[in-house]
């Protein structure tokens, strides 16, 4: 699944959102439903099927393979384990209705 993404906050501005994830990891599948439940539009790259993913998502996170790693504006972070509140303040969004 691939979506082109952006993401339009005071903080941020217009940004596109890549979003690093396996299909097994349930925090991967957590952090999606919550973009997806704001209308936020993201880029997907499975890792495990994505040439160079996986080697990217380590040199992100100090050699490990953390997933769901985010990709905004050249800066990337991990949301593992999930934690909405996290992504509420890494890609600046106001407090949201629903945390899960």
């Amino acid at each position: 699944m691939s979506k082109t993404a952006t993401l339009e906050t005071p903080e941020v501005g217009t940004s596109t959102i890549r979003i690093y994830t396996t299909s097994w990891c349930p925090d991967c599948y957590r952090a999606k439903s919550f973009l997806k439940q704001r209308g936020i539009e993201f880029e997907e790259v499975n890792i495990e099927q994505t040439e160079g993913a996986a080697e990217f998502v380590m040199s992100s996170n100090q050699g490990k393979r953390r997933v769901p790693t985010f990709e905004v504006n050249g800066r990337t972070f991990h949301c593992s384990p999930y934690d909405p509140r996290k992504l509420v303040r890494e890609l600046g969004l106001e407090s949201p209705v629903v945390l899960r």
